[in-house]
């Protein structure tokens, strides 16, 4: 039986060449593909991998994976997790494997590389104007029936231009109201009347269609639990009003969209008490960072620290980095800094180090500033660290940790790699 094109292209990504373009690697695996070399099951630290090398923990990768598929199902919601955090079709297939209804994206091209590997379903949580880009969605479409594509609308002069560029497309193109998280939020309608205004504009336009509404609860202004469900209730109300008035009229279900990774608790609570409307509703969750969770922002910030009954997310990355300077009892510089490692909400956090093949806890080892290719340690006068040493850091926001990585290992806990994670930003 033939393949679909999108797992012969997930097939394919085993077939490329390992060479100088992907960091941390064996030197001495040049030339083999990246099949042949998951198949060597080298160890991280024993089987000619260099530093500074960035890792994902394949266990705790596989808890996340499940333990967000549970949460959804248990709570009645469809999950289209954020593929901006990765960027990694390997990824978005077993996301979609563990009952993701799909994969959210941010901008164009990330739609071009989930479509290259085959994602059916895409929520594309921004307002598409481009007229290129436009084209190439509704091409798409026109050659995929099974292709189901929704993106943002949040004004008259956005559905005028997606109008004007999709004149003359085979099939309309789904949209949702994005309702802002208040004033001074980021994108999305301000108010109700305006939302209404801009459905108005969206029932005008033959090139599309309205099938919900959507927005973004992490954006609310001084956010805290009552004021996010209460933004949370005006989307739904929204949604209610929008089909009383018959704006969903000819869609197969309504779309009602939210969800970040610090408050999916609080979207579950309120869509569970979505009413009826006149069509079945897909509550659509779309949460991306618990992919590789982090051991900084989001281990603070995580729902799971408000419901444990519930589960907890594991931080699955570990970026390992070697000593190259100890200038005095106080001071180390090990060799990954801002080229490497996330650095715009926390700075890495030194959790182990390794000599000889020995592990032990970094104790009175702190980060405290990174350079573009170090970072500063700052350690206790008694601390026993010593150049060479590996140390390695847990990092805050995944997604400023995947883009700096283009084929990132996927290691077991005794450091065996397994497979290899690429990666498209």
């Amino acid at each position: 039986m033939a393949l679909d094109p999108g797992t012969e292209a997930l097939a394919r990504l085993a077939e490329e060449r390992v060479d100088h373009r992907f960091k941390g690697l064996p030197p001495d695996a040049d030339g083999l593909t990246v099949g042949e070399l998951a198949a060597q099951r080298r160890n991280l630290f024993t089987g000619g991998f260099s530093t500074p090398v960035l890792a994902l923990s394949a266990e705790r990768l596989d808890h996340n994976l499940r333990l967000m598929e549970t949460y959804a199902t248990r709570h009645g919601l469809a999950f289209a997790p954020h593929g901006k955090t990765s960027m990694a079709p390997r990824l978005f297939r077993r996301q979609i494997e563990h009952g993701a209804w799909g994969i959210t994206l941010a901008v164009p091209h990330q739609v071009r590389v989930a479509r290259a590997y085959g994602v059916r379903r895409v929520f594309l949580a921004n307002e598409l104007v481009d007229p290129a880009a436009l084209r190439w969605t509704a091409g798409e479409l026109a050659a995929d029936p099974g292709f189901s594509f929704v993106c943002y609308v949040d004004s008259v002069r956005g559905v005028q231009l997606m109008d004007a560029a999709l004149r003359g497309a085979a099939r309309p193109l789904d949209v949702v109201v994005e309702l802002a998280a208040g004033e001074g939020a980021r994108t999305g309608v301000r108010t109700e009347a305006e939302c209404a205004a801009v459905a108005d504009a969206v029932a005008a336009a033959p090139t599309l269609r309205l099938v919900g509404v959507a927005g973004y609860e992490g954006e609310v202004p001084g956010a805290d639990p009552e004021r996010v469900h209460a933004w949370l209730h005006r989307l739904v109300a929204l949604a209610v009003d929008f089909d009383k008035a018959g704006r969903f009229a000819g869609v197969e279900e309504i779309v009602v969209s939210a969800g970040g990774s610090a408050w999916f608790d609080a979207v579950a609570d309120v869509f569970a008490g979505i009413p009826e409307l006149s069509l079945p509703v897909l509550k659509l969750l779309r949460s991306g960072a618990y992919v590789s969770h982090d051991d900084g922002h989001y281990r603070k910030i995580t729902p799971f620290n408000r419901v444990p009954e519930e589960g907890a997310l594991e931080p699955a990355f570990r970026l390992w980095a070697q000593v190259v300077s100890r200038p005095s009892a106080e001071q180390a510089f090990v060799n990954a800094g801002k080229r490497d490692a996330a650095y715009d909400l926390d700075l890495p956090l030194a959790q182990v180090v390794r000599r000889d093949g020995v592990e032990r806890a970094a104790a009175g080892i702190e980060v405290t500033a990174l350079s573009d290719q170090h970072a500063w340690l700052r350690t206790a006068p008694d601390t026993d660290l010593e150049v060479g040493d590996w140390v390695g850091l847990g990092l805050s926001h995944p997604c400023t940790s995947f883009d700096k990585w283009q084929l990132i290992p996927l290691a077991e806990a005794d450091g065996t790699v397994v497979d290899y994670l690429r990666t498209f930003f």
